[in-house]
């Protein structure tokens, strides 16, 4: 295995998908569930988050450019997914819990685009054109599981928050964390706008 290629595979996949700052979004999102629908959520959310970065790092290239959608459309439709989501946490409408709500949660915004962002995708694609050997491949392939290790490690432990800071901390992390998602949604759709008009002027 390439020690190397997974070390940087690795550390720059946690970077860009920071379990520690999904802690308080997890927390605002799974408000009022108990502990046990929190650790299927967070189980839920780490495998479709893998699921969608093993499946464009398998075929992510011949996707986007099948489609015709830009890395940069990809971050903008993300950050606008993202801003809906927060104005939900902070108006406190996702407070009510309900069957589709978990599921939705597990797979939208958990899953995807907060975990398996544009962000990581793009990491994803870059490291697997780095692929020349079999060794090359398997650095690449743990360093995606092992991400995905600490993501759902991170989540499935922040349950224990809970029992500090009660159901009243809960909401306040809730109002905190569509703060702090409204803050990312709006930085990606930014950076989304950057990039096409990058584009759009190197292009006349």
């Amino acid at each position: 295995m390439n020690v190397t290629l997974f070390g940087t595979s690795f550390v720059t996949l946690l970077v860009i998908m920071d379990p520690p700052g999904t802690v308080p979004v997890f927390l605002g999102l799974t408000s009022g569930r108990s502990r046990r629908d929190r650790r299927r959520l967070a189980l839920q959310a780490s495998v479709v988050s893998f699921g969608v970065i093993s499946c464009f790092a398998a075929f992510g290239q011949q996707i986007l450019k099948y489609l015709g959608i830009t890395v940069s459309a990809l971050e903008g439709s993300g950050g606008l997914l993202l801003l809906l989501v927060a104005l939900e946490l902070l108006t406190g409408r996702a407070d009510e819990p309900s069957e589709s709500a978990d599921v939705n949660v597990a797979l939208v915004p958990l899953g995807t685009p907060l975990l398996a962002g544009p962000g990581a995708i793009v990491a994803v694609i870059l490291f697997v054109q780095q692929i020349h050997a079999v060794g090359d491949f398997v650095a690449v392939a743990a360093a995606i599981v092992a991400t995905h290790l600490v993501i759902w490690l991170t989540m499935r432990y922040s349950v224990l928050i809970i029992r500090l800071i009660k159901e009243s901390g809960v909401t306040l992390v809730t109002r905190i964390a569509g703060l702090l998602l409204a803050a990312i949604a709006v930085q990606m759709v930014a950076d989304a706008v950057h990039s096409y008009l990058l584009g759009w002027h190197i292009g006349h």
